[in-house]
């Protein structure tokens, strides 16, 4: 019996066995997408991720073989030993192996490498892409297995030798006649140089004065006032307005002249909706109305990709696929009505130098509204979501249309201009309009006016303006600037971003970026040495050229060649013309308490903080004391304001240790309701709601956050 029980269990566990290998293997970069991708796919497949890159350049040195045409030296990267190991393991018991790594330049090398880790042939039919994680398109992808890319595994190459060329050669420089911790590259220089740039525009402008003089008019009885603005000379030549003396004298006149409507002007203007976002765009745009960073968008996006709520969040392609245009068209027409879908689906036509590999980004079903799913999603996911939906349906819908209204209106010497507007159809507008940088005017209705009708002036009223210099940049106006001069690609402009000003370089003053004196320094020292990799055509001009090689039509090797040749001659000549450069801190009103100096103001990862002047000999340093201004709920002393290592944000009293107090909840000055003790803010996860919860353990009080109806109907 006993011998039958185990001649089953071998049966079985050899059924499982042949069952196993008969499965394919279907590898993804992150493991957000294993569940999806398995419920699409079934139980004859495994699915596995790789969690990001396998292999990489060496940290530890440059790891480019200058000998040997610039061949890269990659490694294993540490900590993936187990992940490889998995990999292979499984690998060797499928039946076939599928590699689904993002669809991109940076998803297709990690797929050369795990060919190669894997020993598969990357001219097999090994490689498949989806744009959306979604049933149809993870079983198209199947169906049309490819050879691995090698044009953009070169193109990836490409890239990634330059920037380690640059990086790691330059940077020891900076180190070495700078200070520590200082780097360059070949992008980040270029983006750090227009912040500084324009730093030094706005220092250097010269306002300029000038007047506006507008008249409150109305018809003769004293009805029906609107605005008009004084334009120029009554024959129609603009008259600038730049002095005081001239605008009295212009609004004296005016004062006693009669008006007359001498021009009206009518028509019908169209207003198109904006197009589908590229990343840049979404960038740009969850800035204005989000007020998002751009490595916060990316991160929100890439969690929705995985998700399969949108198409691929890195594009610069203003495609949309004509099952998805459709889908948009039904669902407008039944959600807003006929007349809301245009005649032809609406195309949007990308710059010349946007790859049209992806679509732009939507979502993955027009019917999925974001209010369906607000429950489901994490606040940033949801918000963003709401942004791409409504952009996404808008941009399928039909024209808004406004009545136009322009008045000519002169003196006997001078011209006033009027207009107004009025809605005549709302089209797209009725779910979505683009934000602007700047303000724009809002639609304003004229009255009734005809030809030769006389007007009273209500009111004259001159107003003394100056010219206003060029705005520093916003996350989303650098990104608008990077797009446009051709520097970096849609996957670079977040992380660029964020090196700058995780370099110091580059700070941060509620919206707007300006350079710091070391992103003045490094920029100086980088234009007068190296000018080439901060000059924004030679990036732009590079970028194109890996363009080439990603097309096809130009070798890696010679690229990186091309560039490497007069870098190198730059780079000795830059050694020996450098001298050391020395940055002066600012000198803080704190005393150290370890030696007497006054402390100075160093920039860290995380901002500023107070150290010694005198290292190496007195090490003192001390985080710069910002007070909460409420009482520590332990000892009543002062509760101050501090940052963790990792540059979290941590509450903790000014008498210790004699007082222990530490919290990540921020205490109030709100007393518990039951137990009198201190109410804290707490939240249950990154910027979620607020709830307030009783510092006393023992009573247990809380106070959830009010929903939004209850806000709105206080």
């Amino acid at each position: 019996m006993a011998e039958k029980t185990k001649t089953a269990a071998k049966k079985t566990a050899a059924k499982k066995t042949t069952a196993e290998r008969k499965k394919k293997l279907v590898i993804v970069e992150s493991p957000t997408k294993v569940g999806s991708v398995k419920k699409y796919l079934g139980s004859t497949y495994n699915i596995e991720a790789t969690m990001g890159h396998l292999r990489d350049l060496p940290k530890s040195q440059l790891g480019i073989d200058f000998e040997n045409n610039f061949e890269p030296k990659y490694i294993t990267i540490r900590g993936k030993g187990d992940v490889i190991a998995k990999l292979k393991k499984k690998a060797k018991a499928a039946s076939a192996v599928y590699l689904a790594t993002d669809p991109d330049r940076e998803g297709e090398a990690i797929s050369w490498h795990l060919a190669h880790i894997l020993d598969i042939d990357p001219k097999s039919a090994c490689r498949i892409t989806f744009n959306e994680v979604t049933k149809d398109a993870v079983k198209q992808a199947v169906k049309e297995a490819r050879a691995i890319d090698m044009d953009l595994v070169d193109a990836q190459q490409t890239r990634r030798v330059l920037d380690r060329i640059v990086g790691y050669q330059i940077s020891p420089l900076l180190w070495k006649k700078v200070k520590k911790g200082l780097s360059a590259g070949r992008v980040q220089s270029a983006v750090t140089r227009m912040i500084v740039d324009r730093e030094r525009e706005i220092d250097a402008f010269i306002p300029r004065e000038y007047w506006s003089i507008e008249a409150k008019l109305t018809n003769e009885k004293g009805r029906l006032p609107f605005i008009a603005r004084f334009h120029g000379l009554s024959d129609g030549k603009k008259l600038a307005v730049e002095d005081e003396e001239t605008a009295m004298k212009i609004t004296s006149e005016l004062k006693g002249s009669e008006f007359t409507v001498s021009k009206i002007t009518k028509k019908e203007t169209k207003r198109r909706p904006a197009p589908p976002f590229t990343t840049s765009t979404m960038q740009q745009e969850a800035s204005r109305k989000l007020n998002f960073t751009t490595r916060r968008t990316m991160m929100a996006a890439q969690q929705l990709y995985e998700m399969g709520f949108i198409t691929y969040m890195r594009t610069d392609s203003l495609r949309i696929a004509a099952v998805a245009q459709n889908e948009a068209r039904a669902y407008i027409a039944d959600k807003f009505g006929k007349e809301f879908v245009p005649a032809r689906p609406k195309v949007y036509k990308a710059k010349k130098s946007a790859q049209d590999a992806h679509e732009a980004i939507r979502p993955t079903f027009a019917a999925n509204n974001p209010e369906k799913y607000k429950e489901t999603f994490k606040p940033d996911q949801y918000k963003l979501y709401r942004l791409i939906w409504q952009r996404f349906i808008a941009s399928q819908m039909e024209d808004a249309v406004l009545d136009t209204v322009a008045a000519d209106i002169t003196t006997d010497k001078y011209m006033l201009k009027a207009s107004g507007s009025t809605v005549k159809f709302a089209g797209f507008t009725t779910l979505y309009v683009e934000g602007r940088d700047t303000e724009e005017e809002k639609l304003k209705k004229l009255p009734a006016l005809t030809e030769s009708q006389k007007l009273k002036a209500a009111a004259i009223t001159p107003e003394q303006h100056f010219t206003q210099p060029p705005p520093r940049y916003t996350e989303a106006s650098l990104v608008k600037a990077m797009e446009e001069e051709g520097i970096g690609r849609p996957s670079t402009y977040a992380p660029t971003i964020a090196t700058i000003t995780a370099r110091g370089y580059v700070a941060r003053e509620k919206r707007t970026l300006y350079p710091t004196e070391l992103g003045y320094i490094v920029t100086d020292l980088m234009k007068e040495n190296f000018e080439d990799i901060v000059d924004l055509k030679f990036t732009a001009n590079m970028e194109d050229k890996i363009e080439d090689v990603a097309n096809g039509s130009t070798d890696w090797h010679k690229v990186v060649g091309d560039f490497y040749g007069p870098f190198e001659k730059t780079l000795k000549e830059a050694e020996e013309k450098i001298g050391n450069v020395e940055i002066k801190d600012e000198v803080s009103d704190v005393v150290c308490e370890k030696c007497g100096r006054l402390m100075v103001y160093k920039q860290g990862r995380f901002g500023k903080f107070l150290a010694c002047p005198g290292f190496p000999e007195c090490r003192n340093t001390k985080a710069i004391t910002v007070e909460l201004g409420v009482p520590c709920p332990k000892c009543g002393g002062k509760v101050l304001v501090r940052k963790s290592r990792k540059g979290a944000t941590f509450y903790a009293c000014d008498n210790s240790p004699e007082c222990d107090f530490i919290s990540w909840d921020e205490p109030t000055n709100e007393k518990c309701p039951e137990c009198g003790g201190t109410l804290m803010k707490k939240r249950m996860y990154r910027r979620g709601p607020i709830s307030y919860v009783c510092f006393n353990e023992n009573c247990g009080y809380t106070r959830k956050p009010e929903s939004k109806s209850k806000k709105k109907e206080k």
